[in-house]
């Protein structure tokens, strides 16, 4: 891809031209709505391909303290307010926990859980789908990149096994023997596995801080508790489902643990490095989990766990450098998350809250609250990321549901685990999904199609399973 695409670079700036020159509406600050214009017009500009994530929010933070929207008038507070995004916890939780999660990648260990849980589960193409999807949900809590835990570990496993059970991309009639099957398993089984925990997915701690922003607080634990019961019911029941209505044609997979087996034996016994990466694994789930006993927050607990492997040398300060995709999440999540805070702090996201949240004042939050999550949810068709749908939508679907009397912790969870959830949609709808898509085993009509009842499924399964468990916990 072209780093600029000068046609929707275009289009992006015609946008926050036109948003930037329209009468500022009353009740709204000037800068507000100069900020919203800048805003609009870098998420056009991401979802456009206009130039690179990076590039964009580059952009954005530039105009942000050329034009002073943040300190009218006073140009060293408004560059100081436009790199505020730097200073913040999240940002940096998310930027380590790609740092650790370079110690899996570099030690093998991600790949020998996954080809442990192929040897013991992969007589069956249900028990290979169990067995790739449980290896990405024990790697999702410290792997944030839900693109790097499936390019990385996962999809490389799953091909070379499709290929050494027949399906071969390059035979199209070869392709519903398995391959295909595993495919929009091991995808939307990485879907659930984003929304379980808060550092599994980068969108994940995006929506936590805007959430905050709205008064509502939400720990990893809490996250972690909330999503759950529904999450791991949509893990079970994704191979199941698929195997009824988008069957392989192979019903046994013999040969699978024998592959697996192989491949460990090449490995060879486990390294003194993985068990290192082991038990930095577990101190980071306890401070996580148990990290308020402590008085250490989740960032914090981060940097314990990476100074733990640099000085074990299971990770050197030139793996932590050469880490691009940490560096670059930080420099793009900086730019739209200091945007949307400052948005709700200018006063924004309040007001256009309570304009929407009144025209559904007739409505009780029970009958408002589906309402939300359904509009928020089918709008990803238009988003390539889940983070992009965050940055875009989340806070001001989250203010109108407060507005109206929603539970704020509930649709604070719901709503950020939606933008992913609904990844299952698109080929395009999700980091990993061209991964996946590009292995060729599923056309584009059937992607969307079992897509589409994938997400109906996760819907359901979230408002009535999710609905009753949140019960049980307060939630509502």
């Amino acid at each position: 891809m072209k780093e600029i695409n000068f046609k929707s670079l275009i289009i992006t700036l015609v946008v926050g031209v036109v948003i930037w020159f329209i009468p500022v509406p009353d009740g709204v600050k000037p800068n507000a709505w100069h900020l919203l214009a800048i805003f609009v017009a870098t998420i056009v500009g991401i979802i456009s391909k206009a130039a690179s994530m990076g590039t964009m929010a580059i952009i954005g933070i530039t105009l942000c303290a050329a034009t002073q929207v943040l300190a009218p008038g006073d140009p060293t507070k408004s560059i100081l307010n436009a790199l505020s995004g730097f200073g913040n916890s999240t940002i940096w939780l998310i930027g380590l926990a790609f740092f650790i999660a370079r110690g899996f990648i570099k030690t093998g260990l991600g790949t020998r859980i996954a080809y442990s849980f192929i040897k013991v589960f992969g007589k069956s193409p249900l028990g290979l789908a169990y067995g790739l999807n449980t290896a990405d949900l024990i790697l999702a809590p410290a792997i944030p990149s839900n693109t790097a835990r499936a390019g990385g570990v996962i999809f490389p496993i799953m091909k070379s096994i499709a290929v050494n059970m027949g399906s071969i991309p390059e035979k199209a009639e070869t392709h519903r023997k398995i391959g295909a099957f595993l495919t929009l398993s091991s995808y939307n089984a990485n879907m659930i596995t984003s929304v379980m925990f808060l550092t599994a997915t980068a969108s994940n701690p995006m929506a936590q801080k805007f959430a905050k922003d709205l008064g509502v607080t939400i720990t990893w634990g809490s996250w972690a508790i909330a999503a759950l019961v529904p999450g791991l019911v949509c893990f079970l029941l994704v191979p199941i489902f698929l195997y009824k209505v988008f069957p392989p044609e192979l019903k046994e997979t013999k040969e699978a643990p024998a592959i697996a087996a192989k491949q460990l034996k090449e490995m060879g016994p486990i390294t003194i490095k993985e068990w290192l990466m082991v038990a930095t694994f577990i101190i980071l789930l306890v401070l996580w989990i148990f990290g308020n006993l402590f008085a250490i927050d989740a960032t914090t607990g981060a940097l314990i766990g990476l100074c733990i492997l640099l000085l074990c040398g299971v990770l050197t300060w030139e793996d932590v450098k050469s880490e691009k995709g940490a560096w670059d999440t930080i420099v793009w999540f900086s730019s739209l998350v200091m945007m949307g805070s400052f948005l709700n702090s200018l006063g924004f996201i309040g007001w256009f809250g309570h304009l929407v949240g009144g025209q559904m004042a007739h409505l009780s939050w029970q009958m408002a609250f589906p309402v939300i999550i359904l509009v928020y949810s089918y709008c990803h068709y238009m988003f390539a990321s889940a983070t992009a749908q965050v940055a875009a939508m989340y806070s001001v679907f989250l203010a109108v549901g407060i507005a109206v009397g929603v539970p704020g912790t509930m649709l604070a969870i719901f709503l950020g685990a939606c933008a992913s959830l609904m990844g299952s949609l698109t080929h395009y709808g999700h980091g990993p999904a061209p991964i996946f898509f590009g292995s060729t085993y599923v056309d584009l009509k059937d992607w969307w199609k079992q897509g589409f009842f994938m997400s109906v499924l996760f819907l359901l399964v979230w408002f009535i399973v999710g609905g009753m468990w949140w019960k049980v916990i307060g939630l509502w």
